[in-house]
């Protein structure tokens, strides 16, 4: 396994038409190993998503994956390239079934559908109980999952997580980090932003902080949550 990054960002910059919401991002992301994007709300950390899963176009800036330049490729380009996005919302089909919504995030492939389905299964197996149902039916947590094994259905090289424990239990929460640690030991580039900022750290092999749009700090998630700036600025003491 490389240990160079898997994907990049470099100088990126980004908005939704008016000036840029995020300027001169530079990150990196590693096989196998959680990146964290964390800050306070409105730091830019889902526009950062947005603009290297290719829903915004980058107003400057470059997006690198494996260190080919993929910048401004359109969304169903890069999932053929290697990058697969989670959104936080609308991320499943509720009409379909688990199996059906697992069939729609394969739709790229041009073969082993069913056997990379039988993968998803072993790594989310309460996927593979409910198989038949729904996805309305299935709890956040669940929803949650399947969103995530979805998004494993293209063989992704990165894997983009926003906010995936949003409005869920804490035992939910636990199982939803308990199955991105089972998709980083399968060698995937896991790049998460979420609210969540002490869990996030202490789960991140590497995590930026970000604040108006630009990256403040970085260094390792667990390293972070011990600096004194981070936990009083973005964390909060435990009383």
């Amino acid at each position: 396994m490389s240990s160079g990054p898997v994907l990049s960002t470099r100088g990126l910059a980004a908005g939704y038409g008016g000036p840029p919401i995020i300027q001169d991002v530079s990150i990196e992301a590693g096989p196998g190993r959680v990146t964290a994007i964390v800050g306070p709300n409105g730091a830019g950390k889902s526009t950062l998503l947005k603009a290297i899963a290719g829903l915004i176009r980058p107003a400057a800036g470059r997006v690198l994956l494996n260190g080919r330049d993929v910048t401004g490729l359109a969304p169903e380009k890069l999932i053929r390239e290697g990058i697969a996005y989670v959104p936080q919302v609308q991320n499943v089909f509720p009409t379909l079934t688990v199996q059906e919504n697992l069939e729609m995030g394969g739709y790229t492939r041009a073969s082993g559908l069913r056997d990379r389905i039988e993968f998803v299964y072993t790594m989310f197996p309460d996927l593979g109980a409910a198989m038949k149902r729904p996805a309305r039916t299935l709890s956040g947590g669940q929803r949650n999952m399947l969103a995530m094994a979805r998004g494993l259905m293209v063989d992704p090289a990165v894997l983009l997580l926003d906010e995936p424990s949003t409005g869920l239990s804490p035992r939910f929460i636990a199982a939803v980090w308990e199955h991105i640690g089972a998709v980083c030991r399968s060698g995937v580039a896991v790049v998460v932003v979420e609210q969540n900022t002490r869990q996030t750290l202490a789960q991140a092999a590497w995590a930026y902080v970000m604040v108006l749009g630009a990256t403040r700090l970085a260094g390792p998630g667990p390293e972070l949550l011990r600096d004194e700036e981070v936990v009083d600025l973005y964390v909060g003491r435990l009383t």
